[in-house]
């Protein structure tokens, strides 16, 4: 049986840890030659060693998601290594807090640049190597979708990356090229454990507690269930799906 990204080529952003890194191994195992971009160029080297142990083909490369020229840089780069790009994942991405009242603006502009225009500026340096049969898939968040409190600057920007998907999708399809969005839940990550801690006043297991009553399948989500999620929509499994906005998010958003 083939691999499901056999003979295509892919690059992961924010790959060096958590989702990113993830998907960059399961996108590796299904035979994907993978381009491990991250902000942290010993991250994206460690996945890229991660990915080669298990005799993947792997490149590392740094880039800050926010700058076009050195974006374009990188891409090329992938390009000139594995002879084309078939699949970006747009997963780079920071977190914010705080209510419109008392979020900086700092912090506001910082949250847009990092999840709307780095998804922006990665795709379009991407689409100039992509051609049919290619597809992205964007990194989004239940927050994009319901309102989280406290969340303000970090919901409004997953609002802004699931509206671009679909925009994107509209005018990529003549191209054919796919593009859709995944929406995932609270993920259980270490990144995620002070965010957790602050729900219960200080205490990490009360606010884990608190935050497993709005998941009716009553866990978290691991790094894999997105990973899983991402390489369906990147394969040709889902070649009927574009301006899709995929919820793995244990039936959060179903209440």
């Amino acid at each position: 049986m083939s691999k499901r990204l056999q003979d295509k080529v892919a690059i992961v952003t924010g790959a060096g840890s958590g989702i990113g890194q993830a998907a960059a191994l399961r996108f590796a195992e299904e035979g994907a030659a993978v381009a491990v971009l991250d902000l942290s160029p010993e991250a994206a080297a460690t996945t890229a060693m991660l990915i080669d142990k298990e005799d993947g083909q792997a490149l590392a490369l740094a880039a800050d998601v926010r700058k076009a020229d050195e974006l374009d840089e990188a891409i090329d780069a992938a390009v000139a290594e594995f002879g084309g790009l078939h699949v970006l994942y747009n997963n780079a991405g920071v977190d914010s807090r705080g209510s419109v009242a008392d979020t900086s603006e700092e912090d506001w502009e910082r949250c847009f640049a990092v999840n709307v225009t780095g998804t922006f500026l990665c795709s379009r340096s991407a689409l100039r190597h992509m051609g049919r049969g290619s597809a992205i898939v964007n990194q989004g968040s239940v927050a994009g979708l319901v309102g989280v409190p406290n969340f303000a600057a970090y919901c409004a920007a997953k609002g802004a990356v699931v509206s671009l998907t679909r925009s994107m999708a509209l005018d990529l399809a003549p191209r054919g090229i796919r593009v859709n969005v995944i929406c995932p839940g609270t993920v259980f990550t270490p990144l995620m454990e002070p965010m957790l801690a602050a729900r219960g006043d200080g205490d990490l297991q009360l606010g884990l507690e608190r935050t497993l009553v709005k998941y009716p399948i009553g866990r978290l989500g691991q790094v894999e269930d997105i990973a899983n999620v991402a390489l369906f929509l990147a394969s040709d499994e889902a070649a009927f799906m574009t301006g899709s906005v995929v919820t793995p998010d244990g039936g959060m958003t179903a209440q």
